[in-house]
């Protein structure tokens, strides 16, 4: 039996049990996942944002664009290979997750899976 299984969130009944990926209680049957890594309950995780080849991203990284992009109002989009300096993650709309600034083109967000870490 382990004994670092946190108790119930619901009824905080101490004798829960793992059943798979899920811990259940049980008294009152509720079942969840358990927090990763020791996390404190409450505070949320901290998120991960992994580009086109999964390399985990963070802000200043520089990305370079896999794929051509077709840009409304630009005649010729954001072409592959296209090398994107100082990124700043962010909450995006629509998986726009990376704010950042192209030259000629100015301020916009791309998905982080068209970029690759460069």
């Amino acid at each position: 039996m382990n004994e670092n299984l946190p108790p119930c969130p619901q009824c905080s009944c101490g004798y829960t049990y793992e059943m798979n990926a899920l811990v259940v209680c049980p008294e009152c049957g509720h079942e969840w996942v358990p927090a990763e890594g020791g996390a404190e309950p409450g505070i949320p995780a901290e998120r991960v944002v992994k580009d086109s080849v999964g390399n985990v991203l963070k802000d200043g990284d520089t990305v370079v664009v896999v794929k051509a992009l077709k840009v409304k109002g630009s005649p010729s989009g954001i072409k592959s290979g296209t090398k994107v300096r100082n990124i700043r993650l962010v909450d995006g709309v629509d998986g726009h997750d990376i704010d950042c600034r192209i030259d000629g083109l100015g301020a916009m967000q791309l998905k982080s899976s068209v970029v690759r870490k460069g």
